[in-house]
């Protein structure tokens, strides 16, 4: 299976580069970002901050992630070590990172653009099963290096902005922090592109911690010094700086970082705390990051002054909400935020159209529970007066039978109650089972996932997937959703549209020989694939917002055009969804 997906991996990179001029690759800018002293600098958000900035000057960009891991993909890994999974449109399950590089910069990115050790070690041992190395002994360098620099110039100029020919300028982020053991194959094949495409033409920007020690309040530079003394032992010296810190830095603080580590102190660039990440593009556009940056790579001439006044206003507007509304996240990952990370945008998108700011309160399924109530009662009391005083309920995705009682405990208050609901996959099929057994009467519908024994299996593992791989077996990617009741409430929120096209990841399904004894109980499946046997959208009846559906909405909501579900969610939690059902104005109020 493994060797399948990446030979049609390398397959489809060569179908597509072989249409655009390969004159172009000697013209790619490269912008590279790596880390050092500690992981979760945010180099994800400064890379994507650095897109948006160059982007604003009028040019192309892409972005690709570098991930060292021996994983293949994200997909096979815990929410809780690694964050949420981010699905593209290809299918692609990949870092969270790309997921903010599609909202900053807009773009649709392909799996193609997560590199993994996983995958360029696969890639190469394919080629050496197949001899393609004529006998050779297969090593690091050059054969991994080689790879790593070929995947990198192949992706860099497939253009995912949707239009036509290769992009100016390619951001690629490195992941995890220097000196990492599993990163030096990736450190020394960006040595060597450096040196084959040349200085003017390769940008590096090394992210790092300033850290405030003791109650003097003195930045310290010695992390930052040593950091970027190993990253020019491994043959690669930083252009610039962007230093993370609480407070702006001191000039003291620059002036001696300059002189340390060999960086001019206009490319010594401050990401210091801010109200939020839309601010981040501005910091580096009144710092003339850009002006450095395009300087550098010899193309000032060709850009034009940065036109950011959309997130300068976006950012502005957020700051100056007051007013806000509580949503109840009723899940399983709940002790890591980056968990369902997309979601979460996804509320604030929705949220900032609706001049409002998110109020998220996190309840742990599990707390829900009758169990909860003997064992922890104090956190049981918590979450179900959390519950109770929120103005809307978001069940998101997940895997496996944990909290899922304390998920049908939240399905029935949001049903019983009339409080606004939206069933995220997983979320969907609560609500299914929850009706099942609590308006239809059947005590023992469940899913196949949880109990492969109940005899009322009212959501089933899908016929094509695989019960023996995990990896890339689910159904993953863009795929359209017909909808069957043109008046439904989703039809509206999507302006009447005939189908809907949404991001999919998912194993399990409702049972198609059971929708139609769910529909008598007032639940209707307004939404379905093309074959018209896979259930996407449920809505409920005499109910303002009750919504499950079976794909992810929140991998395609963007600052300032919000996911209509999330729009439509929020505004029945205020009141305000029929005004504007009756008049919609593309996501605005």
């Amino acid at each position: 299976m493994l060797r399948s997906n990446i030979s049609q991996t390398l397959g489809r990179i060569t179908i597509q580069s072989s249409v655009i001029d390969c004159k172009k690759k000697a013209e790619m800018k490269y912008v590279l970002v790596t880390g050092g002293v500690v992981s979760g600098l945010g180099k994800g958000v400064t890379a994507s901050s650095i897109g948006v900035v160059l982007k604003a000057c009028g040019l192309r960009v892409t972005s690709i992630k570098i991930d060292p891991y021996l994983n293949i993909d994200a997909g096979t890994m815990s929410p809780f070590e690694h964050g949420e999974v981010f699905v593209l449109d290809d299918g692609g399950e990949v870092d969270l990172d790309l997921g903010n590089y599609e909202r900053f910069l807009d773009l649709k990115l392909t799996r193609d653009n997560n590199i993994t050790t996983g995958k360029i070690y696969q890639s190469v041992l394919e080629k050496e099963r197949q001899g393609d190395y004529l006998g050779k002994t297969v090593q690091v360098v050059p054969h991994i290096t080689d790879a790593i620099k070929n995947w990198i110039e192949t992706v860099s100029i497939i253009p995912v902005d949707g239009k036509e020919g290769p992009a100016d300028v390619c951001v690629i982020e490195l992941g995890g922090t220097v000196g990492d053991i599993e990163s030096m194959p990736f450190i020394e094949a960006l040595r060597q592109l450096l040196f084959s495409v040349g200085q003017n033409n390769f940008c590096l920007i090394h992210v790092s911690l300033i850290p405030v020690l003791g109650v003097v309040g003195e930045q310290k530079t010695k992390p930052t010094q040593h950091s970027v003394r190993e990253l020019r032992a491994l043959g690669l010296t930083p252009h610039f700086l962007a230093c993370r810190s609480a407070e702006p830095l001191f000039e003291s603080t620059r002036q001696k970082l300059s002189q340390f580590c060999h960086v001019p102190v206009g490319n010594i660039l401050n990401i210091h705390d801010v109200p939020n990440i839309w601010h981040i593009p501005l910091l580096l556009r009144n710092q003339n990051a850009h002006d450095a940056i395009l300087r550098h790579l010899e193309l000032f001439s060709v850009a034009k002054t940065p036109n950011l006044e959309e997130w300068t206003g976006r950012a502005e507007i957020f700051d100056s909400l007051t007013n806000s509304v509580r949503i109840a996240m009723v899940g399983k990952y709940v002790g890591m935020a980056d968990s369902y990370l997309s979601v979460v945008k996804s509320l604030l998108h929705a949220c900032i159209a609706s001049s409002l700011k998110p109020a998220i309160d996190w309840i742990a399924a599990s707390d829900l529970e009758d169990e909860s109530a003997k064992s922890t009662p104090e956190a049981h009391a918590t979450a179900w007066r959390t519950l109770r005083n929120a103005a809307c309920v978001l069940v998101p995705g997940g895997f496996g039978d944990r909290g899922v009682k304390g998920m049908i405990l939240a399905a029935k208050y949001a049903r019983e109650n009339k409080v606004p609901y939206l069933g995220i996959c997983l979320g969907m099929q609560i609500s299914v089972i929850e009706i099942a057994r609590n308006v239809l009467g059947l005590e023992r519908a469940n899913s196949t996932e949880f109990d492969d024994r109940t005899p009322d299996p009212v959501v089933i593992f899908m016929p094509e997937g695989s019960k023996t791989h995990m990896g890339s077996t689910m159904r993953l990617g863009s795929r359209k959703t017909l909808v069957q009741t043109p008046d439904c409430i989703t039809a509206k929120l999507y302006h009447n549209s005939e189908y809907v096209d949404e991001r999919h990841r998912h194993r399990y399904e409702v049972n198609p020989d059971m929708v139609s004894i769910l529909e008598e109980s007032g639940l209707k499946f307004v939404g379905k694939d093309e074959t018209g046997k896979r259930m996407e959208i449920l809505e409920l009846k005499d109910h303002p917002f009750y919504v499950g559906v079976q794909f992810h909405p929140e991998y395609k909501s963007r600052p300032g055009r919000p996911s209509p579900l999330f729009l439509g969610f929020i505004l029945a939690a205020i009141g305000k969804l029929e005004p504007y059902l009756q008049n919609p104005r593309n996501g605005r109020l």
